[in-house]
């Protein structure tokens, strides 16, 4: 396991909320603790603030667990200029009217300067005629490969089992 993997915030939100959720599939959590400790999967610090600004159980867990929080370096930061300066479409990344995907440019800048994969639940945009343009986008255009979080667990070669509880 020399790869290292930086989470988006959607990968943890969405399992949370939809298929991953604790009280039905504790070992996800447990996994992510462990991966976290032997430093394969992190989050940028921008992915941290954006989860724990809502007080949820998400948060809660998020505030306790073993997964590392990069705080922004100057190379980061070099590497983010560059993530700009590459191709005016990237400035689309952040929709600043909404406030959204604040941290997107940040998950990417992290991966660059860390040589890591990012794992993201967003798809690459193919429309020739959109505006908008996701992380699978300028990750492509940057070298930097995308996976989402079903193949982080096959190439982790992750296995669940399950019981029932009475």
């Amino acid at each position: 396991m020399n790869k290292k993997y930086c989470i988006d915030a959607n990968v943890l939100i969405q399992a949370w909320q939809k298929y991953y959720n604790p009280n039905i599939c504790p070992d996800y959590w447990n996994i992510l603790n462990e991966l976290g400790k032997s430093d394969v999967i992190f989050i940028p610090k921008l992915v941290y603030d954006e989860i724990v600004r809502t007080e949820d159980d998400l948060s809660a867990w998020l505030k306790t667990s073993s997964i590392p929080v990069r705080k922004t370096s100057e190379n980061v930061a070099k590497c983010l200029k560059l993530i700009f300066a590459n191709n005016e479409q990237h400035k689309f990344l952040v929709d600043n009217t909404k406030g959204r995907s604040l941290a997107d440019p940040w998950v990417i800048a992290h991966a660059m300067d860390e040589n890591a994969i990012v794992v993201t639940k967003e798809e690459k945009v193919t429309a020739l005629n959109s505006t908008k343009i996701k992380i699978p986008n300028v990750c492509e255009n940057m070298g930097i490969e995308t996976i989402n979080d079903f193949e982080l667990l096959k190439r982790l070669q992750v296995k669940f089992s399950c019981t029932i509880t009475k």
